[in-house]
Order: structure tokens, then sequence, then C-alpha cells
């Protein structure tokens, strides 16, 4: 099972948020849940107007050994409006824009969907069941 919860932080004030909301997906093969301002695919959805979001901008998918992996997917434009960061513990390393990383097993962490030129942010916490 992967639990995501997500939060859109907007302002100065890391308090003020937008909207928090909360996703599962069990541990099968080919589950998916998406992330971004696409209503229609996405299970996590951020404000319309949050334009530093891609449409589908991560993608959680569960591959052939109940692993997810997390992919920050490539968008219309050649150099993102953002910066993704994957945090778990102590542990923090930037996403790079295409790449795709495996999420640990029984652990909980976040990804930090930071706007570039602004002080938005999209944190999309996960636990991945062992």
């Amino acid at each position: 099972m992967l639990e995501l919860t997500m939060a859109s932080v907007s302002g100065t004030d890391a308090g003020a948020t937008a909207g928090m909301s909360m996703a599962e997906a069990p541990s099968d093969p080919g589950s998916v849940l998406r992330v971004g301002r696409d209503r229609a695919v996405c299970r996590l959805v951020t404000p319309d107007d949050w334009l530093f979001v891609s449409r589908v901008h991560l993608e959680f998918q569960c591959g052939p050994d109940d692993t997810w992996h997390v992919t920050w997917l490539r968008g219309s434009q050649p150099d993102p409006a953002s910066a993704v960061r994957l945090v778990v513990g102590e542990y923090a390393q930037p996403l790079a824009y295409g790449q795709t990383v495996p999420l640990p097993r029984g652990e909980a962490g976040e990804l930090v969907i930071q706007e570039r030129t602004g002080p938005r942010s999209v944190n999309v916490g996960f636990y991945h069941e062992a």
C-alpha cells in the first residue's frame, strides 16, 4: 500500500495552506497515482492557477516487485518552472526533471515541488508499507 498526503502551501507563511488531500493505492503491479493540475487523471490536484506544477507532474507507479517508484514527468516546456526534492528522514536529494527513483519500503518521506520564482510549494507526503 502507498499512502499519499498533499498540502499546497502559499505565501511566505508556511502555515498558509491552500488545501490538504489524501490518496492511496494497493501495492499491485501497475497501480498508479498521479499529482498535478489535471483533475481527469490526477488523484491529488493542485490549484488550477499554480502553473509551476504541470498538468501531470509526479507519477507514482508500482512495479512488478511491489516496489513503488516516483517519476517527475517531463512537461511541454524544455525547462521546468519548479524544483522537486525527495526527503526521507534527514536525507534529501533533488529529483531531476524526467528522473525516476524508487521509494523506500516501510518508510515515510515527502516530495517537495517548489516554485522557482515564488514562495509557493506542494508537499506530497508518502508512506510505503513494507
